[in-house]
């Protein structure tokens, strides 16, 4: 991890005077894990599409929004940006998160790399594992009641990801 992370630190900027890291992938692929341990090795900030409310019907590409309103487009004028994080165990919003210029800034998720943003991210890492590793991982984590409504987000992740191509644009591919 520490090799990457001088990689991606002698990388120039590419949000404004940020080097925007995204760590995409499908869900249960080891996202967030990933990105605590290179946010880490980097001495960064991780913001994750977690922290923004998303319905589970609208799948995995209408939340971009309010990040990209409220942290990236700040940043790339080099303002600061912040959010309200999303408590989903209470269903309501929690703390504000200030998210400073810094010199490298990951993102973490399901659509963080996403095409329409794709100029954006300096570094991106697409992690995979296959589907039956994924969706035990999910429902360890989540519960199994909740397995009707991760199959029907895996669909729509594959739908997604077909459409946008994201693992072709990554500069970095990692099984889990």
């Amino acid at each position: 991890m520490n090799s990457l992370a001088g990689r991606i630190r002698n990388l120039r900027p590419s949000c404004g005077p940020v080097r925007l890291v995204a760590v995409d992938g499908p869900a249960g692929a080891g996202k967030t894990t990933y990105a605590g341990k290179l946010a880490a090795a980097l001495g960064c900030q991780v913001i994750h599409s977690d922290d923004f409310p998303v319905p589970w019907e609208e799948g995995p590409g209408r939340w971009f929004h309010a990040l990209d309103e409220q942290v990236l487009r700040p940043l790339q004028q080099g303002l600061p940006g912040g959010f309200r994080r999303y408590d989903w165990v209470r269903g309501e919003y929690a703390e504000h998160v200030t998210v400073p210029v810094a010199p490298v800034l990951v993102i973490e998720g399901v659509g963080v790399a996403r095409a329409s943003a794709a100029h954006l991210p300096a570094f991106t890492v697409w992690l995979e594992a296959p589907e039956p590793v994924r969706l035990a991982r999910v429902l360890e984590r989540d519960g199994s009641e909740l397995e009707p409504r991760w199959r029907e987000w895996f669909a729509a992740e594959r739908a997604w990801f077909a459409e946008d191509r994201t693992r072709d644009r990554a500069d970095l591919i990692v099984q889990t």
